[in-house]
């Protein structure tokens, strides 16, 4: 074999390696492309109904508890020169934590109430018993209940005593109570864009 032989033969080998090589990366190449194309052709995963409720329960009750303290209400704050301040809540209404005969309760504050309202419910548990039997005006027409005396009615530190309380107001929580005029006529009453200072008289 000549020289040139052997360069020829050298050269058809390289050839021959290369498109070996390229025919590999071919085969590759298609493999991972049937592939792909076959996990499109069967449609997306599918996820189970239950993982699914799980997920969309657990977002709900995050976005419950995060309305739930974004629209609790501050603590009223009591001035050095004894003012009580309140602030206005997210909508609109002015809330406060106190309490009537020493059980925890959430006040709207209402100055067209006439009362300090509560529920029957709130009623039994805070004992508030007896009272004058009477029905109740209101937006939802007339409904039964009573006037009790010489209630107890705390907002933060301040406590005012012998307060009319009436009984039989009707709320989604028995925890909630209207702070009306029985309360409120105790103070001079200042309001401002998102502000509402109580200043004993």
């Amino acid at each position: 074999m000549g020289v040139q032989d052997r360069d020829w033969y050298r050269d058809a080998q390289r050839e021959r390696e290369k498109r070996r090589g390229i025919d590999t990366t071919r085969t590759k190449f298609s493999a991972f492309s049937n592939k792909h194309l076959s996990a499109r052709a069967q449609g997306p995963i599918k996820t189970g109904l239950l993982p699914m409720m799980v997920f969309w329960f657990a977002v709900m009750g995050l976005l419950y508890i995060l309305m739930t303290h974004y629209l609790k209400p501050k603590q009223a704050q009591v001035l050095a020169n004894g003012d009580l301040v309140i602030n206005r809540s997210q909508n609109g209404h002015f809330y406060a934590i106190g309490s009537i005969n020493g059980r925890e309760a959430r006040f709207m504050v209402d100055t067209g109430a006439t009362f300090v309202d509560v529920s029957e419910e709130f009623a039994q548990k805070a004992s508030i018993r007896g009272g004058v039997p009477t029905t109740f005006k209101t937006a939802n027409g007339n409904s039964p209940g009573r006037i009790v005396d010489g209630i107890a009615v705390s907002i933060g530190p301040l406590s005012v005593t012998n307060i009319r309380v009436g009984v039989g107001l009707r709320g989604d929580d028995e925890n909630e109570a209207l702070l009306g005029q029985s309360f409120l006529s105790k103070f001079d009453i200042t309001m401002s864009k998102n502000q509402m200072v109580l200043r004993l008289r």
